[in-house]
């Protein structure tokens, strides 16, 4: 049963599936991007990989790529997590193990728009680019999506890769709606040669730090240091793959709920960078000066205003030929690090249940159901530890994580 794929959505969860399919030998499948090109919007910076997150990337994409990845990843000196209040004095802090250990080419952190750039290789005439969906509508046995300027493509199946804002799911469950937790975040990079030079403590240079403030405010500080710039890497080992220049740096997480923030989300969610910049600037004035100087440097262009929001509960969207995926069904705040890697979860096991249906060895409608209750078990338990790790962190969130 020959099954052409319609995947909506070209970040890491839908681009992760595509290449899944083609390892598995399903040929007919398509993605279709609203961005313009690879770049497009602000894509995030550094993304944690977990063990099963990496399991999911090396069952879908082929082994120059993997190779590509692990080169490109971070190159970790530390293991762990180090919390401190604001002026440095050390905290508790949980702990997480990693059975991959210190293996030389563990990918446990990647750069987003690396990770996306990897992902795209040999996916050409597979993403469309420029693709705003509109729509959908189910004709027989099949499905039509339609987009902006009249495009329309017909399928077997539909997938929802398109995100937190998914326009598929507005369509499909119009009632479904995120819970706020109330906190409203600032997403931030710092060159590290310049967090360095700004006096950031050795001991703050190589791991995942956590500060908590008394006041209520939070910083989440990450090191992506490349194995390899990506660009050597490439030339290296898949000459004429096109990768971003780039050098090492801390993505910062600026962190605290809308009660202490005082700002309207109105005009919270318009701040232009320079203006976030110095919103925690003002608000960090008394912290340690070695974190100020992190603040200092981190680059106007690159810092966005983020709300933190959860899926509670996590539901399967029935039998249809209209699959979720990622975000557009399990929604779940970055504390925790675990949002990407449930999609990449989600890629590797919607790619394996649509080739068993592309080899007639199951059901399509078998498939998904299989699929769905698996994707609910596994999602349901990531946004229940993001939620956790987010109350201990933030000390106040709207989302009661016991409930």
């Amino acid at each position: 049963m020959p099954l052409r794929i319609i995947i909506i959505g070209g970040g890491i969860g839908g681009l992760c599936l595509a290449q899944g399919l083609k390892q598995a030998g399903v040929e007919d499948v398509h993605v279709y991007e609203r961005d313009e090109s690879p770049r497009g919007r602000m894509q995030g910076y550094r993304l944690r990989i977990s063990p099963e997150g990496e399991s999911a990337l090396r069952d879908c994409l082929p082994r120059r790529a993997q190779d590509l990845l692990a080169a490109t990843a971070n190159l970790r000196h530390e293991q762990g997590l180090a919390a401190y209040d604001e002026q440095l004095n050390p905290q508790w802090a949980p702990e997480f193990g990693d059975a991959r250990g210190d293996a030389p080419d563990k990918i446990d952190a990647v750069d987003r728009m690396t990770l996306r750039r990897v992902l795209l290789t040999g996916l050409d005439g597979v993403v469309h680019f420029g693709r705003r969906f509109t729509r959908f509508e189910q004709v027989g046995d099949k499905v039509v999506a339609h987009f902006s300027g009249g495009h329309s493509v017909t399928g077997d199946v539909l997938v929802a890769a398109d995100g937190a804002n998914s326009q598929v799911r507005k369509q499909l469950r119009p009632d479904h709606q995120h819970l706020d937790l109330g906190v409203r975040a600032i997403l931030s990079r710092t060159p590290r040669a310049a967090a360095i030079k700004a006096g950031l403590p050795e001991v703050l240079r190589d791991r995942f730090v956590n500060v908590t403030g008394a006041n209520g405010l939070r910083l989440a500080l990450m090191p992506m240091v490349f194995r390899d710039t990506p660009r050597e890497a490439a030339e290296r080992l898949w000459p004429g793959v096109e990768m971003d220049q780039a050098e090492d740096y801390y993505m910062s997480v600026f962190s605290v709920h809308r009660d202490v923030l005082g700002i309207p989300d109105s005009v919270f969610l318009s701040m232009t960078g320079e203006e976030l910049r110095e919103l925690v600037l003002e608000r960090t004035a008394e912290w340690h000066p070695d974190l100020r100087g992190v603040f200092a440097h981190a680059e106007a262009a690159e810092t966005y205003p983020l709300t933190l929001k959860a899926t509670v509960p996590v539901e399967p969207w029935g039998e249809g030929k209209v699959i979720p995926l990622g975000d557009a069904v399990h929604t779940m705040p970055p504390t925790g690090g675990v949002g990407a890697n449930t999609a990449l979860r989600d890629a590797g096991a919607l790619s394996q249940a649509l080739a068993a249906v592309s080899r007639a060895e199951v059901s399509l409608a078998d498939a998904v159901a299989g699929y769905q209750a698996e994707m609910v078990r596994y999602a349901t338990e990531a946004i229940e530890m993001s939620l956790k790790i987010a109350k201990w962190s933030m000390r106040k969130i709207d989302v009661d994580p016991e409930s």
